[in-house]
């Protein structure tokens, strides 16, 4: 499906291309052809893969959304004590001028305005179609609505205050006229886009419709994305706490349709992703990253996922060298220490790189220390070399088989989960305990699948050794969905987001701070730039600037708090 999707496109791309006169004003420069184009509804998909096509990007997930952005929290940082070169996003020392921050607010928009160029066209040109081909038209109009809504989710979680674009004529507007709308109204078009996917998409295991179906959206992962939309609605800075029945409800359609659920290993999920292979059983949102040479440039679908945020490697190894500038901040692992029976942490978390051969960081340890990853809170085992620990998630070496071997020491094949069914089991949790304000039943049965297979254990059976504690409160039930969202979704570029949507991003940036010097016992400080003074500011970095081009140009924009 790889192919299918990345490279029978190629001839179609051009179609979905555009200009940019400004970052809300996506022109098409092909509007002729496409008028002699989606005839019938094999062509529409063909212009429908286009849309897709920016996720693969590293304005989008090929790099800044999965790994650049996501840095800077209690669970990861980025390599280096300074913020210099490539450091000074993952540091918040960045201004409105920085061009990843513009980058991707330009990437969305177009996303965007692919997508809704795509449902006016056919839903002008479906009408000539045949019954069975209209039917597969509404599939498609749906997927490109949740791919709207799934871009629209990314730009205002991100920048905050926006402006909504609806149709493509807006394009013609000057930027003086646009303004920003209210972040409830963006949610509402979110949630308009996002139903009609839930009500015309079918669950990936029952599509019939779709000859190809690998990595496309379906009705689980319209239902997904909508509960962890309500759930980010409820939070900061909007904080309609009213989203949390619907985050419940619509989670509760998902849970009770039984057409997604958890693999039965979560080292599973990496072995997958590293060999480019497709389940959907607990994929619900995946970005395929797909190329054999890498000779196409800016057209190949590759990304850097394995590479940035993967295990330290040389070119002395099998799959080329691994930059690895994605550290794990040591207390988190101390803290996954409290739970040695967690099979995840050690999924999670590499102690070793490979140079040429897998070795440990911590010289001297034995080798049941490397098994178990033991001792880290030994101050006496090289305390600076614990702090090149990296995410194991996508170690190349041990889950890239040769059929997917990587393109070059920058760039690879493997895939990005976007969603995945255990994120909506734990938003389905914290939902329905924010919602009745204490855990019920089914929010005790959630985040309990999620941690037994996390311990390797069968999901549906009790388990004293995994369940959380029976008779929490709320707020002690809050806290325990927090460190398992953190626990099952390390590193996969959640964690930021999760802390900015519960109010406490700069406070826990702050406490990590301290956390680590208490840690520290040798001379100096440990790395941490993201809490060196002027840096992160309370306030400032829950949202990202709006672009300076775009304020420059947008007359009426007001920029966002403290930038």
């Amino acid at each position: 499906m790889k192919t299918k999707i990345y490279y029978i496109l190629a001839a179609f791309v051009l179609m979905m291309s555009t200009s940019c006169k400004d970052y809300l004003m996506e022109e098409s420069k092909t509007d002729i052809d496409k008028n002699k184009y989606m005839n019938n509804a094999a062509e529409a998909e063909n212009v429908l893969l286009g849309v897709y096509r920016n996720m693969v990007t590293d304005e989008i997930y090929g790099f800044n959304l999965s790994i650049l952005f996501t840095m800077g929290t209690d669970i990861s940082q980025v390599e280096g004590s300074t913020n210099e070169n490539f450091r000074i996003i993952p540091t918040n020392s960045f201004s409105p001028n920085q061009a990843e921050i513009q980058a991707s607010y330009a990437k969305l928009y177009n996303s965007v305005y692919n997508a809704t160029d795509f449902i006016e066209s056919i839903e002008t040109k479906m009408v000539n179609y045949t019954d069975a081909d209209k039917r597969l038209a509404t599939i498609y109009i749906a997927e490109a609505k949740a791919l709207r809504g799934l871009y629209y989710f990314e730009l205002l979680r991100r920048y905050g205050h926006i402006a909504l674009v609806t149709n493509t004529a807006m394009s013609s507007q000057p930027p003086t006229t646009f303004v920003q709308e209210d972040p409830a109204k963006v949610y509402e078009f979110i949630e308009q886009d996002l139903q009609y996917a839930v009500d015309n998409l079918p669950y990936a295991v029952d599509d019939t419709y779709r000859v190809n179906k690998s990595f496309r959206l379906s009705k689980g992962s319209a239902l997904g994305l909508l509960a962890k939309v309500y759930a980010t609605w409820a939070g900061s800075p909007v904080k309609d706490i009213s989203k949390w029945e619907k985050a419940a409800k619509t989670a509760q359609i998902l849970v009770e349709s039984n057409k997604h659920g958890l693999l039965d290993s979560y080292e599973q999920l990496w072995k997958n992703s590293g060999a480019g292979l497709w389940n959907s059983t607990e994929s619900l949102i995946e970005v395929s990253f797909y190329s054999p040479t890498a000779t196409n440039g800016s057209l190949d679908p590759i990304g850097r996922i394995g590479k940035w945020n993967g295990v330290k490697a040389t070119t002395t190894v099998d799959r080329g060298s691994n930059a690895a500038n994605v550290k794990v901040v040591h207390t988190f692992v101390l803290d996954w220490r409290n739970y040695p029976e967690d099979l995840r942490r050690d999924i999670s978390v590499a102690n070793y790189q490979y140079s040429p051969t897998k070795t440990l960081y911590a010289k001297g340890a034995t080798e049941s220390e490397q098994v178990g990853q033991a001792n880290d809170a030994d101050p006496t085992k090289k305390q600076k070399e614990k702090q090149n620990y990296t995410p194991g998630k996508w170690d190349t070496e041990k889950y890239v088989p040769q059929s997917n071997k990587l393109i070059n020491n920058d760039k690879s094949n493997i895939n990005w989960y976007v969603l995945r069914y255990a994120d909506v089991l734990l938003i389905y949790a914290e939902a329905l305990n924010e919602w009745k304000q204490g855990p019920t039943t089914d929010a005790y049965t959630a985040i309990n699948m999620v941690r037994r297979r996390g311990y390797g254990l069968p999901v549906g059976t009790a388990s004293a050794l995994a369940d959380v504690p029976a008779g929490l409160d709320v707020t002690a039930f809050r806290d325990a969905v927090h460190k398992e969202r953190a626990f099952e979704l390390a590193f996969e570029g959640d964690r930021k987001l999760d802390l900015i949507r519960w109010g406490v991003y700069y406070e826990t940036v702050k406490s990590t701070s301290i956390k680590l010097g208490t840690w520290w016992t040798i001379a100096g400080t440990p790395n941490y730039a993201v809490a060196t003074p002027g840096y992160t500011t309370k306030g400032k970095h829950d949202l990202f600037p709006i672009p300076q081009r775009e304020m420059d140009l947008a007359t009426q924009f007001k920029q966002n708090y403290l930038w």
